[in-house]
């Protein structure tokens, strides 16, 4: 996890005042001290995104991605491009550093020969943002005249309302935007019908007669925004959305008589609280018969000018339905009151086929639809009884989907070219550059290997690119760390998209930032090559595809420096691969955190954060995968903390202030216990006193051990066995103790007074001469350059490396 911004924190000295004696508030001949008043603090002002993840894209003049993530020798790999200029220039080349910091090795990439490395036409294409459910064109839904469309809808971005005081500036709140809910309209054809949240924010119909005239109806009462998150502040003002289930559904009805040009419209609020959006109005419209339109029925949108889905909703659909008759008021009130839809030509259940992108119809119609751009499911719906937190045990509660505006599954962009991977591609990071313009973009992937070709595989945390995968910036990039624009944090993450943080000069000093995730990484690729060892990359995609049978071929893996993304999958194979004498290099720190399944197409991973350290927090009863059905948020709330894979599991955060005291990473302090004999050898030609690896790091200032930070717990799993070899401490109050372990509100969060705001480095053994070393930092990958390879931190990471390779026991073991 990463914080927003980086901000120190000042502790807050609280005075408490004792008075003594009486059994009154003041006793006579007490003299009560005066307490000062307070001084008002306003809330900070919420962040504003200026730019739209498409404005973010087009910013840089060009951009890509690959249609997968890793690919072997002999397959191939489509290459989808965008940019505004005419032509572009291709390049394929192999990524050994990304990170273009002067102080380092810089960008160092191979160029592939092929064909493919020429100039193409350019093509601008866009993000098709917006999620919705599209249902076939059918003789059913090109209704004689009259309808019904009813649904439970709760709106979280209700045009004409106030600003929503959890929504980014950027949203449709207060523009007058009509968004769609149950809908066969075309604005193309001007033609159809659909119920709507109406331009003033209350619930409208639209239809077209047959003599093609346009009708729209509204009950000109503005419904009340869901708040589908409440605002949670850390320390230095970030703001972190928290989700809440809130009083906000509707059941919504809009009915339409062909034969009398009668019309009703049903806006009736469930909460029983007092509320003044009810409104029911009924309206005769010179109207006779309807006019069809071609297009689906859309749930969460209509078909817009150019016969492409538009006017998105925002907030959550359940129970959408469709009635080829008007609807008599003893029937709408039955159907609000929780009766069966007999007479319906479609009738949507959302509980049904969470796992997939379908949406069945339960009217024997068969008018199934297809769910497209990902909006939420196994989400609460208007029926939920808090009394049930698993949607499988209870799924007739959860028959609502979350719909945003943003949402976004598939780009869908044509391809530019595609390449061949040569049969005899050494395994690597590789990418397509993409010049335009004097602008440079790379559209990054994994060559794994067919088969095992060394005893050493690089595990590339690609579940955790998905995770920070941003396409814009950081508030509406469309990462699991974004918020979308009614302030709900997102939940899913494809890799079918400009991912702009997955490519080199993308977050490091060029970019004028933090190596983080993949450029960070790149820190350790390089240092393997240029040690001359042989490794092959392999992939988070391919273990949770693959599971144990990747892992069998190699003696030793190696992580990324923040592989904090996994599912049940990879942790059961990495625990039963090193119970059988498997061993471990775990270079980074805040690893084997988050509870992250996989979609069963291998196009996305699915996050429910709740109770850690977060950026957004889901809502109660939405804690359950709905592609596996798993429990989500911490693996260490499922039984499994990271202590008990790796010796070490996650205790702190921090990255430094600017202003202010504080520091950045730390050199470590060898511990008593590694001159055991077995642990002494992690530190053969390591100066024997003072602190280790205090020099600069293309990391962080300082040290090895910083940013996100492990300690060995034995509470949590720590093996018996498990030898803390050195330790980070000495840290500032920006560094802070982890909130899943902090249980009250106290001053013993910072580093300058919590002992466990440190990093531990550890040795564990396994079974079968097994073995984990873990660095316990993110910063410790930024250490291994100084001086071109040659000192203490790398000189430990070289000692682990060979003898975890060596194919025999590990010294002192025998």
């Amino acid at each position: 996890m990463i914080a927003r911004r980086r901000l120190g924190t000042a502790l807050a000295v609280t005075t408490f005042i004792a008075v003594v004696g009486g059994s009154g508030p003041l006793s006579a001949g007490v003299v009560a001290a005066t307490r000062p008043e307070t001084p008002k603090v306003e809330p900070p002002p919420l962040p504003v995104d200026p730019r739209t993840p498409q404005e973010a894209l087009d910013g840089l003049g060009i951009s890509g991605y690959p249609d997968r993530l890793s690919v072997e020798p002999g397959q191939s790999v489509k290459i989808s491009v965008s940019t505004k200029s005419p032509a572009f220039k291709a390049t394929m080349v192999r990524v050994v550093h990304g990170d273009a910091d002067p102080r380092g090795p810089g960008i160092k990439e191979q160029v592939v020969a092929s064909d493919v490395n020429k100039e193409y036409p350019g093509k601008y294409q866009t993000l098709p943002l917006g999620s919705y459910v599209s249902v076939p064109d059918d003789d059913s839904l090109r209704l004689d005249g009259s309808f019904t469309l009813t649904a439970w809808i709760a709106p979280t971005t209700v045009p004409g309302s106030k600003l929503n005081p959890i929504a980014y500036q950027r949203t449709p709140v207060g523009t007058g935007a009509v968004q769609g809910i149950v809908t066969k309209w075309s604005d193309a054809e001007q033609a159809g019908y659909g119920m709507v949240v109406d331009r003033d924010g209350g619930l409208g119909l639209r239809l077209t007669d047959r003599s093609g005239r346009v009708h729209a109806v509204s009950t000109g009462v503005k419904l009340k925004p869901w708040a589908p998150a409440l605002r949670g502040v850390e320390p230095g003002g970030v703001v972190r959305p928290q989700h809440v289930n809130s009083s906000g559904w509707y059941f919504a009805a809009v009915s339409y008589d062909a034969k009398t040009g009668k019309v009703r419209l049903y806006q009736r609020p469930l909460s029983g609280h007092p509320n003044n959006s009810d409104a029911v109005v009924t309206k005769t419209i010179d109207a006779r018969g309807l006019k069809n339109a071609s297009g689906p029925l859309l749930v969460a949108a209509y078909q817009g000018g150019q016969k492409k889905p538009a006017g998105f909703y925002n907030g959550k659909i359940d129970a959408p339905r469709v009635f080829d008759r008007a609807l008599d008021e003893k029937e709408i009130g039955a159907l609000q009151r929780g009766g069966a839809a007999r007479s319906a030509v479609a009738d949507f259940d959302f509980s049904r086929k969470m796992d997939t992108d379908r949406a069945v119809d339960t009217s024997g119609n068969h008018l199934n639809g297809r769910v497209v751009n990902l909006p939420v499911r196994a989400v609460t719906g208007h029926n939920w009884k808090a009394d049930e937190q698993n949607f499988t045990r209870a799924p007739e509660q959860y028959g609502a989907m979350y719909f945003h505006d943003d949402d976004l599954g598939d780009s869908a962009w044509e391809p530019g070219f595609t390449w061949r991977v040569p049969d005899d591609a050494r395994s690597g990071i590789y990418a397509a550059k993409l010049e335009a313009d004097g602008k440079i973009y790379h559209a990054t992937f994994v060559v794994r290997p067919k088969k095992p070709t060394s005893k050493i595989a690089l595990l590339i945390p690609t579940f955790s690119y998905l995770a920070y995968g941003l396409s814009g910036d950081f508030v509406s990039g469309l990462s699991q760390y974004s918020h979308h624009t009614d302030g709900s944090g997102v939940v899913y993450s494809s890799g079918l998209r400009p991912i702009v943080n997955l490519r080199p000069m993308a977050t490091g000093r060029k970019g004028e930032g933090r190596p983080w995730q993949f450029e960070a990484d790149t820190h350790i690729t390089d240092w393997l090559e240029s040690t001359g060892r042989q490794v092959d990359y392999i992939t988070d995609h391919d273990l949770n595809k693959q599971g144990r049978k990747l892992l069998d071929g190699y003696d030793v893996v190696i992580t990324g420096s923040h592989p904090e993304y996994t599912s049940e999958t990879m942790l059961d194979s990495l625990q039963g691969w090193l119970n059988d004498g498997g061993r471990l290099m775990y270079l980074g720190g805040n690893g084997f955190y988050w509870v992250t399944p996989m979609d069963r197409t291998g196009t996305y991973t699915e996050l429910r954060r709740h109770d850690g350290t977060e950026a957004w927090q889901g809502a109660p009863g939405e804690h359950y995968h709905n592609t596996t059905g798993e429990y989500g948020g911490l693996w260490r709330f499922r039984g499994r903390p990271p202590q008990q894979l790796v010796g070490v599991g996650f205790t702190a955060q921090g990255f430094g202030s600017r202003m202010g005291t504080g520091t950045y990473s730390r050199p470590l302090d060898r511990s008593p216990q590694s001159h055991d004999p077995k642990a002494d050898w992690v530190f053969n030609g390591v100066k024997a006193t003072g602190q280790i690896g205090d020099f600069e790091s293309l990391q962080s200032p300082g040290g090895p051990m910083g940013e996100e930070l492990d300690r060995a717990e034995y509470a949590l799993g720590t093996a018996d066995n498990t030898i803390v070899l050195a330790s980070g401490t000495g840290f500032g109050d920006e560094y802070l103790f982890v909130k899943e372990e902090n249980n009250t509100a106290n001053l013993m969060e910072g580093g300058t007074v919590n002992w466990l705001v440190r990093g531990d480095v550890a040795l564990t053994q396994y079974p079968h001469g097994g073995a984990v070393f873990s660095a316990s930092s993110i910063s410790w990958a930024g250490s291994l350059f100084y001086n071109k390879y040659d000192n203490d931190i790398a000189t430990m990471t070289g000692n682990v490396l060979n003898a975890f390779a060596s194919g025999k026991p590990l010294p002192g073991t025998d």
